[in-house]
């Protein structure tokens, strides 16, 4: 399984895991060096100095009389350390070349656990017949043997210096790891925060790109590091090129069939005034496909224009039943297959969805085959229109092609004057209602053209208008 799919999907988090992944590493690798280089300290620079201090405790004992001994290690260790002239206490430990046979553990936490291999190392060191030892009890002690008379065997004549443990601290106390856990939480949340404050800027570009695809552009503002600041200008540059483009294109669209408008008019009189048929028939048919190419040039630069809208109110089953009742009175092929019993409101431009629907019925006529049937539904929440044909649809992999301007699929369908933006329109009159257009094959075969429009709540039915 590749490595991505454990990791998470957004940069923000992995930022923080990136982040949070190094200072674990830094630390575990300082905590491992610390480690090797206070157990060489341990083993080498500690123990010698502790072995060389026993003997040299050991040697300045020997000078005092076995009377004075004790007093003078409770004096010089202000009462803390003790002599005991006897064998090895029954709770004690020897830490020698061979550990002893299930001694009792220290409780968790102990210092023994720590000081054990310490004890090891000293009893290794020491040459002679000192040792060392750790009790067993709840209390922690350190045994340090005095023999005298050196020379002697018995166990009574061994004295051993007494060590209480209690008042050192673990190397590791509960109020140091605390701070660690601290600091490591502090660590996390500055992780986070440079992470917000890194992705930020292009969450905000992220957006700013679904809002571009849906037709709704909107310029970001640059922020954060250069390079995502960079990032934000570049993207209001293109926004700004593209908005020139788009106005380029729209005064093209729509001076160009103006100019056309006067030639046409005179080549329609010219023509009327042939005596010839068949020439005047062939003329007024090409006229005819001109004029229709113009004509949708008007109304694609119009629908593409964003300020040409005007948004009111709109009774949807009602405005529909109009457009299908004004082609039939018409004599086209066109009906109201299914209509929603329920009333639906919208907010939309009357005109411009005229032209949507018009559009749409046109291309079902003249590409497909009649009857237009025309549906309106309601489905998730949403209302959809649905225009359909009987004709040889459009195959799944070339519908988004029909989709774009000045796209025709000659091969699926005939040409009849169009230069192909009767899809392309629809598409962008929808998306300017926050609508979504798609095209489906219907099951006996023909296309249907799908527009789904969001509808207002049912509240605000009563004070609308038509």
């Amino acid at each position: 399984m590749r490595l991505s799919h454990w990791l998470p999907r957004s940069l923000s988090s992995r930022m923080v895991l990136l982040t949070l992944g190094t200072i674990l590493l830094v630390q575990a690798a300082t905590f491992a060096s610390v480690s090797y280089y206070r157990k060489k300290y341990t083993e080498e620079v500690t123990v010698e100095f502790t072995a060389t201090t026993i003997r040299t405790l050991r040697a300045a004992l020997a000078e005092i009389p076995s009377i004075q001994r004790d007093e003078f290690v409770r004096q010089a260790s202000q009462n803390q350390w003790h002599l005991w002239s006897r064998s090895l206490p029954s709770n004690a430990s020897m830490e020698h070349r061979r550990p002893p046979r299930n001694p009792a553990p220290p409780p968790p936490g102990d210092i023994r656990h720590s000081l054990r291999t310490f004890v090891q190392a000293l009893n290794l060191r020491l040459d002679d017949d000192t040792r060392v030892a750790l009790s067993r009890g709840s209390e922690p002690r350190l045994y340090i043997s005095l023999p005298y008379p050196p020379v002697s065997d018995i166990p009574p004549n061994r004295e051993w210096l007494v060590i209480p443990l209690d008042r050192i601290a673990p190397p590791v106390a509960t109020p140091m790891i605390a701070v660690w856990l601290s600091g490591m939480g502090l660590l996390l949340l500055l992780a986070a925060a440079f992470s917000w404050h890194i992705t930020r800027p292009l969450t905000r570009l992220a957006k700013a790109a679904d809002q571009l695809a849906a037709g709704q552009p909107q310029r970001v503002t640059p922020s954060g590091p250069s390079e995502t600041r960079i990032l934000g200008e570049r993207f209001n540059a293109m926004l700004d090129t593209l908005a020139e483009s788009s106005a380029v294109q729209r005064t093209l669209l729509a001076g160009l069939p103006h100019d056309l408008k006067g030639p046409l008019s005179r080549m329609w009189l010219r023509i009327e005034m042939v005596d010839d048929p068949t020439f005047k028939e062939g003329m007024l048919k090409d006229v005819q496909d001109m004029q229709r190419m113009v004509n949708q040039f008007i109304g694609f630069a119009r629908g593409s224009d964003p300020g040409s809208y005007q948004f009111t109110r709109l009774r949807l089953n009602s405005w529909l039943d109009e457009q299908v009742s004004a082609w039939e009175s018409a004599g086209s092929p066109v009906k109201l297959a299914r209509m929603h019993p329920e009333a639906l409101l919208i907010i939309g431009d009357k005109m411009a969805l005229g032209r949507l629907l018009d559009n749409l019925i046109t291309n079902a006529l003249n590409h497909g085959e009649p009857p237009v049937e025309v549906s309106l539904d309601l489905v998730d929440g949403k209302a959809l229109i649905t225009v359909a044909d009987h004709g040889p649809g459009i195959s799944a992999e070339r519908r988004t092609e029909a989709l774009r301007p000045f796209s025709r699929l000659d091969d699926a369908r005939t040409r009849t004057g169009s230069v192909g933006l009767g899809l392309a329109l629809a598409d962008s009159i929808a998306r300017a209602h926050d609508g979504t257009l798609t095209l489906e094959n219907a099951s006996w075969g023909g296309l249907e053209v799908h527009i789904s429009l969001p509808i207002m709540p049912p509240a605000s039915h009563q004070n609308s208008a038509a």
